[in-house]
């Protein structure tokens, strides 16, 4: 019997199973600057202690994105070893701040089982939660994932799709408290009553992603999906070649949004995100917005909820999305849809 791990294959997973994912890991000031110069993150509250002093962060707190990818980077090889993609999340919450020196562990629950028609992949479910060193949950959130099966001539589990909420309600969001938002220094003068619903955002600026750098990021999150590092395997994938992680995306389209989105630094949840297309290295990534809701939290403190798209070498002065047939464009990669925190 080998002692290596193969991962778990579509017929492994069954709904009610939990998986409790390997090696913690204790987030350090050094991976919060490893993550801005990854990513080109600018929002001052997570690039100034001082800043994120005067609106009550005791030190400077981590991006919750950057706790979002180290808690992913842990289920990968129970989960989506042998996946085929990431398709979608929902129902992400992020319930307590996370600093330098909190542990965070990964625990799944599959909630849900789908085999597809090709008799070869399914899709499994799977509800994720990183807890601290405190046993506190910090974040959750729900994903699915196609996955290949190890014998396409194993039964298929009974279909189970589980019922998910099209959005967090900002009911639910933990809020901040911004007592001492300085405008000047986030960068904006926008603030939560200068949004307005449907407005939408071109962030202007494109960044292009090199091989080493979206190497380095996953490995950061010690995510070990064999699509993203293994060139000589993927020689023979159906693209040809390492395919980027999913997360890079996201945040370097959230770090684009800093312009046009300065002070909606901090993100609450995640109501529906979809990986709509690849990006490869030597690809260029370009952002824009659309405000889709707004609430107000408390007296100092309101959410913006946000529909943030990527595209792929192309500028999206014309809010490039879906076309006259209902599919995304050939160029899309990202359709995420967010709740982020803005000083009233």
């Amino acid at each position: 019997m080998t002692k290596s791990n193969p991962g778990h294959y579509f017929e492994d997973f069954k709904p009610g199973m939990e998986l409790v994912h390997a090696t913690p890991l204790t987030v350090s000031t050094g991976d919060i600057s490893l993550y801005r110069a990854l990513t080109g993150s600018r929002h001052a509250l997570y690039s100034a202690e001082t800043f994120a002093a005067a609106n009550g962060f005791p030190v400077l707190p981590v991006d919750p994105l950057l706790a979002f990818h180290v808690v992913f980077g842990k289920t990968v090889p129970d989960i989506s070893l042998n996946a085929v993609a990431n398709l979608g999340y929902a129902d992400g919450k992020f319930l307590k701040n996370v600093y330098p020196g909190d542990t965070l562990t990964a625990i799944s629950d599959v909630i849900g089982v789908k085999e597809n028609s090709n008799g070869k992949t399914g899709v499994v479910w799977v509800r994720t939660r990183g807890e601290n060193q405190k046993g506190e949950t910090v974040l959750s959130y729900v994903r699915w994932v196609m996955v290949n099966k190890k014998d396409p001539a194993n039964p298929a589990p009974e279909p189970s799709i589980p019922d998910l909420p099209s959005a967090v309600a900002h009911t639910d969001l933990v809020a901040p408290d911004y007592k001492d938002w300085n405008d000047a220094l986030a960068g904006s003068k926008w603030r939560f009553s200068d949004y307005e619903i449907g407005e939408k955002i071109d962030h202007v600026d494109g960044m292009t992603v090199e091989e080493a750098e979206h190497q380095l990021a996953t490995r950061l999150y010690q995510n070990t999906a064999k699509v993203h590092f293994d060139a000589h395997a993927q020689k023979d994938s159906r693209f040809g070649k390492r395919l980027i992680y999913g997360g890079v995306v996201i945040s370097i389209a959230r770090a684009l949004s800093f312009n046009g989105l300065e002070s909606a630094a901090q993100m609450l949840a995640i109501n529906a995100g979809t990986h709509a297309g690849p990006l490869f290295a030597g690809d260029t990534l370009y952002a824009w917005s659309e405000i889709l809701d707004k609430a107000k939290l408390s007296s100092t403190t309101g959410a913006l909820r946000i529909r943030l798209v990527a595209t792929r070498d192309q500028p999206c002065h014309d809010f490039p999305l879906k076309g006259e047939d209902g599919k995304y464009l050939s160029d899309v990669l990202l359709d995420f849809d967010y709740w982020a925190a803005i000083p009233i």
